[in-house]
This record gives C-alpha cells, structure tokens and sequence, in this order.
C-alpha cells in the first residue's frame, strides 16, 4: 500500500517517526509533516503564503505550513501518485470526542476525505512519560486492511489508545463530550497594547459506556467513524421561517 503519513506534531516528533518506520517494513510510506508543532491549529490552511518543502532522507519532507497543507500538497504535489490512504499520527496526546474540532491531526485525516481518500487519525493517550510508541503502531500495521475498509467517501477513522505495552482490546465507539475549563490572562503592556496568554484547564469529559474515552479509561484502543462533512439540524429551516416570520414564544 502506498501511505502518505503526517501529523501535527512535527517532522522530528517520536510519534510520527516510529509510525513511518513501522509501516515501511510492509509499505510505500511517504512522511510530509510540519516543521514545526502545529497543535489545534484545526482545519486551517495556508492561502496566500508559498509552502517550503525540505527533504529529510528518502520519501521525507518537512513543511513550512500546517497538517492539511501536508495532506494536501504530499498527496497531489510530493507524491509522485496519490496515496492509497493518508495516515496522521501517531500524536502526542489525545484527540476525543470534542478534541477532534481542535485537532491537526484530526484535521489531515478529514482533508484526505475531502480529496476523495481515505483517512486515519492515530494518537496516543499521554502527555507525559512513559510513551508506548511501537505498540499502537504495529496496532496499526497489522489491523491495516480492517480499518482501511472502515474508511468511506464520507468518513474518516479517528483511533485512540492508551500509553500501554499491552491492550486489553479494541472497541468500535461513538464521541465523548470534552470541556476543557481553559482561561485567559490578560496583562497590559508597556507599550500602551494588551496582552493575553492562553492557560489550560483541567480537562472534564463525560462519555459513556460506549465512547471513546471510556474505552481508552479501561485500556481498550478505541476506533471512531467520524463523519467529515457539515451537517445541517433537520426542522432547522422551518425554526429559521419561524425567526423570520417575527413569531415570540417557545425556544430557539
């Protein structure tokens, strides 16, 4: 299978590195990732700006841009075809349930669906040591064909484990619910302007039996099918004819 692989980490994260190494013992592996980490930079996308693509090794490349500018331009620019599948990960930290709206690396999965291939999302559940790199990537190899048929014009594979040497299994989950109880801290600047810095939060997430961090929370890998196209609240057409028909009461 020919695989192009990136992520939003960067070129020089471990994650990415033992995924495409693994992969190549049985396949075309092609890695176009940041230069840089591009964590919850999302779905953006470099417009206006020329990308820099410097080589690193054999089939490897290091962008100037963002994870779907990898998927993009390494499938339909560096490859010299288009890949069988667009592989993003593995990242450094979770991506459920509402993290996939943040991901990059979410996001480079999506992008493949988007130009009509498939995508898979990989990420390792810790932010800090120890990281069990190798396991969930040979997960990944030897269970490839299997999650490859779970791709689709509409959907792209977003897989989650826990940093373990050993799983207990795997489990087919729907998404959690994540609030991240995040802050701002504003400060005033000597030279008349304002300042904010960004401050985690503790992360709450509520899921259950069947989502994805219930199944990571008991040492399952879990695997989603996350639909990639916008999809509109059925009724909201006529609550819009509401709106503007002037009528009050009931809610909205």
């Amino acid at each position: 299978m020919r695989i192009l692989v990136t992520n939003d980490d960067g070129l020089t994260s471990e994650g990415i590195q033992v995924l495409a190494s693994v992969l190549r013992r049985d396949h075309e592996v092609w890695v176009v990732a940041p230069s840089t980490n591009r964590s919850g930079v999302s779905h953006g996308i470099s417009m206006t700006d020329p990308l820099q693509f410097r080589p690193f090794g054999e089939r490897e490349y290091s962008c100037s841009g963002l994870p779907v500018d990898c998927s993009i331009t390494g499938s339909l620019g560096i490859m010299p075809t288009r890949p069988d599948l667009v592989l993003s990960g593995i990242n450094r930290g979770a991506n459920m349930g509402t993290d996939i709206v943040y991901s990059g690396t979410a996001a480079a999965a999506r992008q493949a669906v988007f130009s009509g291939l498939r995508g898979i999302a990989v990420s390792l559940v810790a932010e800090e040591d120890p990281f069990f790199w190798e396991p969930l990537a040979c997960f990944v190899r030897d269970n490839l064909a299997t999650l490859v048929s779970l791709c689709s014009a509409d959907c792209f594979v977003n897989i989650n484990a826990p940093s373990r040497q050993e799983y207990r299994g795997v489990r087919m989950t729907n998404v959690s619910r994540r609030n991240y109880r995040d802050s701002i801290v504003m400060h005033d600047g000597p030279d008349g302007n304002k300042y904010s810095f960004f401050r985690g939060g503790i992360t709450e997430t509520d899921g259950d039996e069947n989502s994805d961090w219930r199944a990571v929370e008991d040492g399952y890998v879990s695997v989603s099918c996350i639909y990639a196209h916008p999809v509109s609240i059925p009724g909201g057409c006529a609550i819009v004819q509401d709106i503007r028909s002037g009528r009050t009461g009931g809610a909205v």
